[in-house]
């Protein structure tokens, strides 16, 4: 089996997303399985940022710890992850020599080559792709898509550049790099979580993204931005989260489907407005990508701390829903999946990813789109005599319209309302109102897809997790596994209203999450009544993976 881990390092302002994203690219295309991570702070030049790059013969969607190739572009970052390579690893350096160095002066060939020393970057590239055995035509053909735009002298100047860097590393690579990544017929989309959910709102339906820029979520409305012409959603950058989770309201209350993305400290501003949307039944889709907190926190690193905040946004009783995607693939179907049942219930869809999900970089075989439908739930107007927007019945669920597709008059009010939807104080008539649109809990209850179970009929031990540590979970289960421990996992991606499931008896439950608190072992303990016996829990902003999970399981 093929599974090689490569930590690319730098300080902001080198290029190490340029570096680590051509690699990517170019493993992809070689026809490998590719994950891909960052970690960087939050300042535009300086500190210590890494771009790891996991490559496969099968998927491994998840984040090692140690690596077996290590590139780093400055002293301290050199310093600071030169210690996660592996005894046995292979280091690529500029200056240093040894026996498992690979020595390639990147900013001294670019200047001197090529009068730039942007063209570092490049090389570097160039010198990795070798060093992993990957062919040189597969990055050429890279590089030559990427730089398409520039034209044909930058996009000959870095096929150069790849080529030196390339050489001097292949010759340097005799007996000391084991591997030769030969070509393979497979395709595969290279994609990250921010991409899918801006694929999938499209395929939705979704025609106005509104948002104010927030890491990590701002890349969803860069992507909608570029492609606009292509994915036919009109998108508007708000003055901030309140204009623009009211705005993404009123678009919906006019017909259209719109959502709206941010993190935690903008979502905070958005609650009154998910508040009224829960009033005025308005189908509403919010992307939470999470991140360190309070406050401002850590906001360019991960965590899973906003569960509960998600779960209860919103002043007052009205239901709503939460989703936390897996992958991208995940994400794709889920956010199509949110807009279809805010549609039908009327309600907000929260969809939660967090730094790690947003930003990292999946092979995707397949999107299986003949799997995806996109329903509207307006009601015909020609069908309806007497029009009641919030009529009361049986399911909670009234007839919707939008002004102006009919003769019929669609009235909204954030003050309790009639079944017309005209302000009333009539109490009863309130206690009415509130259990109308309690009614869709129980509905949307069955609608929960239930979680994912792997490896559990045997198990003694088995993680509860939820949302993007689900690779890395899994991963561990296999690790565990293979040395004779009896563990398995149970993965919740559906996360409110919790579905209806059967925890199975005489288990021992671990919850694995990434927030101090527990937050899903709360939720475990007062919906199913599950006892967790430990618990497993990263909060120092990198992502969980399974070499950090299997250490403190096997360690108590």
């Amino acid at each position: 089996m093929i599974d090689i881990s490569t930590i690319v390092s730098g300080a902001a302002g080198q290029g190490i997303h340029t570096i680590g994203y051509m690699l990517a690219k170019t493993a992809s295309e070689a026809g490998y399985h590719v994950f891909s991570w960052q970690e960087y702070e939050s300042r535009i030049r300086g500190g210590s940022n890494s771009y790891r790059i996991r490559i496969s013969d099968k998927p491994v969607n998840a984040p090692l710890g140690k690596a077996d190739i290590f590139m780093s572009l400055d002293r301290e970052s050199k310093a600071k992850h030169l210690p996660l390579l592996k005894t046995d690893g292979i280091l690529v350096d500029e200056e240093e020599r040894g026996e498992r160095v690979i020595t390639v002066p990147f900013s001294a060939i670019a200047q001197r080559d090529f009068g730039n020393k942007l063209f570092a970057n490049t090389v570097a590239v160039g010198a990795l792709t070798a060093v992993l055995g990957i062919e040189l035509a597969s990055l050429k053909k890279v590089i030559s898509h990427e730089f398409a735009g520039k034209g044909g002298e930058i996009v000959s100047k870095n096929l150069s550049a790849a080529a030196e860097g390339y050489k001097l590393a292949k010759r340097d690579c005799e007996g000391r790099c084991p591997w030769t990544l030969t070509k393979r017929e497979q395709r595969y989309y290279l994609i990250s979580g921010n991409e899918a959910l801006a694929l999938g709102a499209s395929a939705a339906g979704c025609r106005f993204m509104v948002a104010y820029p927030m890491t990590p979520s701002t890349g969803i409305i860069t992507f909608l931005s570029k492609h606009k012409d292509e994915l036919k959603i009109f998108t508007e950058q708000a003055e901030d989260e309140i204009a623009a989770v009211n705005m993404a309201i009123g678009a919906s209350y006019a017909g259209a489907r719109a959502m709206t993305a941010s993190s935690g400290g903008g979502f905070a501003l958005m609650v009154e407005g998910i508040s009224l949307a829960g009033m005025t039944e308005t189908p509403l889709v919010i992307i939470l990508a999470q991140r360190p907190a309070p406050a401002t926190g850590l906001p360019t690193r991960t965590e899973q701390g906003d569960l509960l905040f998600a779960i209860n946004a919103g002043h007052g009783e009205f239901p709503k829903i939460v989703f936390a995607p897996s992958d991208p693939k995940d994400a794709f179907h889920k956010i199509v999946r949110a807009f279809n049942l805010a549609d039908k219930y009327q309600t907000p869809a929260i969809i939660m990813t967090d730094q790690f999900l947003a930003d990292s970089y999946f092979t995707v075989e397949n999107f299986e789109l003949d799997k995806m439908v996109s329903k509207s739930c307006l009601v015909n107007p020609d069908k309806i005599q007497n029009y009641k927007r919030f009529q009361l019945n049986d399911t909670g669920i009234s007839p919707r319209l939008f002004p102006g597709q009919s003769q019929h008059l669609v009235c909204c009010d954030s003050d309790e309302h009639d079944e017309y939807g005209h302000i009333t104080e009539d109490l009863e008539l309130r206690k009415r109102m509130v259990e109308k649109r309690l009614k869709k809990y129980e509905l949307l209850r069955k609608e929960m897809r239930p979680p994912e179970e792997y490896h559990i009929s045997d198990a003694g031990a088995i993680f509860v997790s939820w949302g993007s540590s689900r690779n890395a979970v899994l991963e561990v289960v296999d690790v565990l596994r293979e040395n004779g421990a009896k563990v398995g996992a149970i993965h919740f991606t559906e996360l409110w209203p919790l579905p209806e499931y059967e925890f199975p008896p005489e288990k021992n439950y671990y919850t694995v999450e990434s927030n101090a608190t527990g937050q899903l072992g709360k939720l475990l303990r007062s919906d199913y009544g599950v006892k967790v016996k430990g618990t497993i829990n990263r909060y120092d902003g990198l992502p969980l993976d399974q070499e950090y999970i299997r250490e403190r399981f096997e360690n108590g």
